[in-house]
Protein backbone atom coordinates (compact mmCIF):
# COMPACT_ATOMS: atom_id res chain seq x y z
CA UNK A 1 0.00 0.00 0.00
CA UNK A 2 1.42 3.61 -0.83
CA UNK A 3 0.40 6.57 -0.12
CA UNK A 4 0.68 10.25 -0.07
CA UNK A 5 2.63 11.19 3.30
CA UNK A 6 1.51 14.18 5.28
CA UNK A 7 3.72 15.08 8.12
CA UNK A 8 0.53 17.86 8.93
CA UNK A 9 -1.98 14.80 9.54
CA UNK A 10 0.73 13.29 12.14
CA UNK A 11 1.06 16.65 13.98
CA UNK A 12 -2.41 17.00 14.08
CA UNK A 13 -2.93 13.78 15.64
CA UNK A 14 -0.65 14.33 18.47
CA UNK A 15 -2.11 17.36 19.26
CA UNK A 16 -5.26 16.04 19.27
CA UNK A 17 -4.02 12.99 21.55
CA UNK A 18 -2.60 15.46 23.97
CA UNK A 19 -5.93 17.60 23.95
CA UNK A 20 -7.92 14.27 24.69
CA UNK A 21 -5.42 13.50 27.31
CA UNK A 22 -5.74 16.10 29.10
CA UNK A 23 -9.24 17.75 28.15
CA UNK A 24 -10.93 17.17 31.87
CA UNK A 25 -7.99 17.50 34.32
CA UNK A 26 -5.05 19.61 32.23
CA UNK A 27 -3.67 22.92 32.35
CA UNK A 28 -6.46 25.94 31.55
CA UNK A 29 -3.00 27.45 29.27
CA UNK A 30 -1.63 24.14 27.69
CA UNK A 31 -5.25 23.45 26.65
CA UNK A 32 -5.49 26.54 24.64
CA UNK A 33 -1.81 26.04 23.01
CA UNK A 34 -3.42 22.77 21.64
CA UNK A 35 -6.35 24.29 20.34
CA UNK A 36 -4.42 27.40 18.99
CA UNK A 37 -1.94 24.92 17.42
CA UNK A 38 -4.88 22.14 16.14
CA UNK A 39 -6.24 25.44 14.42
CA UNK A 40 -3.21 26.98 12.84
CA UNK A 41 -2.55 23.31 11.39
CA UNK A 42 -5.58 23.10 10.09
CA UNK A 43 -5.57 25.93 8.41
CA UNK A 44 -2.03 25.13 6.54
CA UNK A 45 -3.38 23.76 2.72
CA UNK A 46 -0.14 21.42 2.38
CA UNK A 47 3.57 21.99 4.07
CA UNK A 48 5.86 22.28 1.15
CA UNK A 49 7.96 19.92 3.16
CA UNK A 50 5.93 16.88 2.43
CA UNK A 51 5.05 17.48 -1.34
CA UNK A 52 5.83 14.92 -3.21
CA UNK A 53 6.64 11.86 -0.45
CA UNK A 54 5.35 8.72 -0.47
CA UNK A 55 4.63 5.90 2.21
CA UNK A 56 5.40 3.13 1.09
CA UNK A 57 4.88 -0.34 2.77
CA UNK A 58 7.01 -3.36 2.75
CA UNK A 59 7.15 -6.96 4.32
CA UNK A 60 9.60 -7.62 6.84
CA UNK A 61 12.36 -9.08 4.61
CA UNK A 62 12.17 -6.11 2.16
CA UNK A 63 11.42 -3.37 4.83
CA UNK A 64 14.40 -4.82 6.83
CA UNK A 65 16.80 -5.21 4.04
CA UNK A 66 15.96 -1.89 2.97
CA UNK A 67 16.36 0.07 6.64
CA UNK A 68 19.55 -2.10 7.53
CA UNK A 69 21.85 0.56 6.67
CA UNK A 70 21.06 3.50 8.73
CA UNK A 71 18.80 1.68 11.24
CA UNK A 72 21.69 1.44 14.26
CA UNK A 73 21.87 5.02 13.47
CA UNK A 74 18.77 6.25 14.30
CA UNK A 75 17.65 7.40 17.44
CA UNK A 76 14.75 4.98 18.72
CA UNK A 77 12.31 5.53 22.09
CA UNK A 78 10.90 2.08 22.50
CA UNK A 79 15.20 0.42 22.61
CA UNK A 80 16.08 2.88 25.11
CA UNK A 81 13.36 1.99 27.74
CA UNK A 82 13.56 -2.27 26.46
CA UNK A 83 16.95 -2.94 26.71
CA UNK A 84 17.52 -2.09 30.21
CA UNK A 85 14.64 -4.02 31.26
CA UNK A 86 15.42 -6.87 28.72
CA UNK A 87 19.45 -7.31 30.39
CA UNK A 88 18.03 -7.07 33.90
CA UNK A 89 16.54 -10.01 33.09
CA UNK A 90 19.46 -11.71 31.07
CA UNK A 91 21.41 -10.61 33.94
CA UNK A 92 21.17 -13.39 36.19
CA UNK A 93 20.79 -15.98 33.67
CA UNK A 94 23.93 -18.74 33.68
CA UNK A 95 25.94 -18.94 30.68
CA UNK A 96 24.65 -21.12 28.02
CA UNK A 97 23.16 -21.71 24.50
CA UNK A 98 21.04 -18.81 23.28
CA UNK A 99 18.65 -18.42 20.57
CA UNK A 100 18.61 -14.82 19.41
CA UNK A 101 15.39 -15.22 17.12
CA UNK A 102 15.00 -12.00 14.31
CA UNK A 103 18.04 -10.97 15.78
CA UNK A 104 17.81 -7.71 13.13
CA UNK A 105 21.63 -5.77 13.79
CA UNK A 106 23.08 -7.65 16.52
CA UNK A 107 22.03 -5.66 19.60
CA UNK A 108 20.61 -8.52 21.69
CA UNK A 109 23.31 -10.90 20.21
CA UNK A 110 25.95 -8.58 21.54
CA UNK A 111 24.51 -8.92 25.18
CA UNK A 112 24.13 -12.31 25.10
CA UNK A 113 27.80 -13.14 24.01
CA UNK A 114 29.10 -10.22 26.46
CA UNK A 115 27.62 -12.66 28.94
CA UNK A 116 29.42 -15.84 28.28
CA UNK A 117 26.56 -17.30 25.99
CA UNK A 118 27.19 -19.45 23.28
CA UNK A 119 24.97 -17.35 20.74
CA UNK A 120 23.10 -17.98 17.54
CA UNK A 121 21.68 -15.23 15.66
CA UNK A 122 18.42 -16.03 13.43
CA UNK A 123 16.57 -13.27 10.79
CA UNK A 124 15.23 -13.08 7.62
CA UNK A 125 17.19 -9.95 6.48
CA UNK A 126 20.49 -11.34 5.04
CA UNK A 127 21.36 -7.41 5.24
CA UNK A 128 20.42 -7.23 8.87
CA UNK A 129 22.84 -10.08 9.35
CA UNK A 130 25.55 -8.45 7.78
CA UNK A 131 25.40 -5.59 10.13
CA UNK A 132 25.03 -7.71 13.01
CA UNK A 133 28.22 -10.20 12.23
CA UNK A 134 29.88 -6.88 12.34
CA UNK A 135 28.47 -6.13 15.62
CA UNK A 136 28.50 -9.47 17.62
CA UNK A 137 31.56 -11.00 15.73
CA UNK A 138 31.44 -13.85 18.54
CA UNK A 139 28.09 -15.35 17.67
CA UNK A 140 27.09 -17.62 14.80
CA UNK A 141 24.56 -16.57 12.50
CA UNK A 142 21.48 -18.26 10.57
CA UNK A 143 18.76 -17.16 8.14
CA UNK A 144 15.63 -17.88 8.86
CA UNK A 145 12.34 -17.27 9.89
CA UNK A 146 10.56 -16.43 13.38
CA UNK A 147 7.52 -18.91 11.85
CA UNK A 148 9.87 -21.86 10.84
CA UNK A 149 13.26 -21.37 13.00
CA UNK A 150 16.54 -23.16 11.72
CA UNK A 151 17.00 -24.82 14.73
CA UNK A 152 16.18 -28.72 16.32
CA UNK A 153 13.89 -29.43 19.22
CA UNK A 154 14.85 -28.64 22.91
CA UNK A 155 18.45 -26.52 21.64
CA UNK A 156 18.98 -23.95 23.29
CA UNK A 157 18.63 -23.13 26.82
CA UNK A 158 17.62 -19.19 25.86
CA UNK A 159 15.78 -17.84 23.55
CA UNK A 160 15.50 -13.73 22.92
CA UNK A 161 13.28 -12.03 20.70
CA UNK A 162 12.72 -8.66 20.57
CA UNK A 163 10.02 -5.75 19.00
CA UNK A 164 9.75 -8.60 16.13
CA UNK A 165 6.34 -10.33 16.69
CA UNK A 166 4.34 -7.24 16.23
CA UNK A 167 5.23 -7.97 12.45
CA UNK A 168 3.52 -11.49 12.59
CA UNK A 169 -0.61 -10.82 11.92
CA UNK A 170 -0.89 -13.60 14.36
CA UNK A 171 2.01 -14.12 17.17
CA UNK A 172 1.01 -17.99 18.10
CA UNK A 173 3.12 -19.36 15.23
CA UNK A 174 6.49 -17.45 16.51
CA UNK A 175 5.60 -18.02 20.05
CA UNK A 176 4.89 -22.21 19.10
CA UNK A 177 8.88 -21.75 16.81
CA UNK A 178 10.13 -20.27 20.37
CA UNK A 179 9.12 -23.10 22.65
CA UNK A 180 9.80 -25.52 20.59
CA UNK A 181 13.78 -25.06 20.38
CA UNK A 182 14.01 -24.28 24.16
CA UNK A 183 14.79 -27.16 26.54
CA UNK A 184 12.53 -27.77 29.30
CA UNK A 185 13.64 -25.58 31.99
CA UNK A 186 14.87 -22.75 29.60
CA UNK A 187 13.72 -19.38 29.59
CA UNK A 188 12.17 -17.47 26.68
CA UNK A 189 12.41 -13.57 26.86
CA UNK A 190 10.17 -11.77 24.47
CA UNK A 191 10.33 -7.94 24.05
CA UNK A 192 7.43 -6.28 21.98
CA UNK A 193 6.00 -2.60 20.78
CA UNK A 194 2.92 -1.79 23.18
CA UNK A 195 -0.42 -2.56 22.05
CA UNK A 196 -1.31 1.02 23.30
CA UNK A 197 1.50 2.72 21.33
CA UNK A 198 0.32 0.74 17.75
CA UNK A 199 -3.20 1.61 18.42
CA UNK A 200 -2.54 5.44 18.95
CA UNK A 201 0.46 6.05 16.51
CA UNK A 202 -0.19 3.15 14.28
CA UNK A 203 2.94 2.44 11.96
CA UNK A 204 6.58 4.01 11.94
CA UNK A 205 8.36 5.55 8.97
CA UNK A 206 11.85 5.57 8.01
CA UNK A 207 13.30 6.99 5.30
CA UNK A 208 13.84 4.14 2.42
CA UNK A 209 15.83 7.10 0.14
CA UNK A 210 15.43 10.72 -0.78
CA UNK A 211 11.32 11.40 -1.13
CA UNK A 212 10.47 7.76 -0.28
CA UNK A 213 9.43 6.59 2.71
CA UNK A 214 8.36 3.38 4.04
CA UNK A 215 6.96 1.24 6.81
CA UNK A 216 6.52 -2.42 7.94
CA UNK A 217 3.17 -2.76 9.24
CA UNK A 218 2.91 -3.62 12.95
CA UNK A 219 0.22 -5.67 14.43
CA UNK A 220 -2.17 -4.94 17.73
CA UNK A 221 -1.25 -7.94 20.00
CA UNK A 222 -3.09 -7.28 23.50
CA UNK A 223 -2.02 -8.99 26.74
CA UNK A 224 -4.74 -11.48 26.36
CA UNK A 225 -4.00 -12.63 22.88
CA UNK A 226 -0.44 -13.28 24.12
CA UNK A 227 -1.28 -15.05 27.23
CA UNK A 228 -3.26 -17.24 25.08
CA UNK A 229 -0.49 -17.68 23.00
CA UNK A 230 1.67 -18.66 26.15
CA UNK A 231 -1.13 -21.25 27.05
CA UNK A 232 -0.87 -22.67 23.86
CA UNK A 233 2.60 -23.61 23.93
CA UNK A 234 2.67 -24.77 27.30
CA UNK A 235 4.90 -21.67 28.79
CA UNK A 236 4.99 -20.57 31.69
CA UNK A 237 4.95 -17.03 32.73
CA UNK A 238 7.40 -15.40 35.38
CA UNK A 239 6.29 -11.82 34.30
CA UNK A 240 5.07 -8.61 32.97
CA UNK A 241 6.83 -5.42 32.33
CA UNK A 242 5.66 -2.52 30.44
CA UNK A 243 8.69 0.50 30.79
CA UNK A 244 7.16 4.12 29.77
CA UNK A 245 7.67 6.69 27.29
CA UNK A 246 10.78 8.51 28.94
CA UNK A 247 10.33 12.02 27.76
CA UNK A 248 12.75 11.91 24.64
CA UNK A 249 11.75 12.15 21.40
CA UNK A 250 13.31 11.32 18.45
CA UNK A 251 16.19 14.62 17.12
CA UNK A 252 14.42 16.26 13.80
CA UNK A 253 11.62 13.92 14.12
CA UNK A 254 7.78 15.76 13.66
CA UNK A 255 6.85 15.08 17.46
CA UNK A 256 9.77 17.37 17.91
CA UNK A 257 8.19 20.50 16.54
CA UNK A 258 5.29 19.94 19.11
CA UNK A 259 7.16 18.82 21.92
CA UNK A 260 4.99 20.07 24.84
CA UNK A 261 1.76 18.10 23.00
CA UNK A 262 4.05 15.12 21.98
CA UNK A 263 5.59 14.24 26.01
CA UNK A 264 2.08 14.98 27.17
CA UNK A 265 0.26 12.99 24.63
CA UNK A 266 2.53 10.20 25.38
CA UNK A 267 3.43 10.74 29.16
CA UNK A 268 2.85 7.42 31.53
CA UNK A 269 2.27 5.34 28.61
CA UNK A 270 3.87 1.98 28.42
CA UNK A 271 5.84 1.70 25.18
CA UNK A 272 7.04 -1.61 25.09
CA UNK A 273 5.93 -5.02 26.75
CA UNK A 274 8.40 -7.93 28.27
CA UNK A 275 7.19 -10.72 28.64
CA UNK A 276 10.07 -13.53 30.97
CA UNK A 277 8.74 -16.84 30.57
CA UNK A 278 9.59 -20.62 31.44
CA UNK A 279 9.90 -23.88 29.00
CA UNK A 280 8.49 -26.15 31.68
CA UNK A 281 10.68 -29.67 32.53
Amino acid sequence: MDRAYRGRELVLGIEGLALLRHAIDGDEKFLRDRLDDIRRLAAVEEPARDSGQVARELDAAQGYAAWSAIYDSLPNAFIEVEEPVVHALLDPLPPGTALDAACGTGRQTRALTSRGHRTLGVDQSPQMLDKARANAPGAEYRVGRLESLPLEDDSVDLAVCCLALTHLADPCTGIAELARVVRPGGRIILSDLHPFVISLQGQCLFAEGPGRLAFVRNHVHLPSRYLAAFRQAGLSVNGCHEPLFNGRLAPGGYEESVADAARAAWDGLPLVIVWDLTVPA
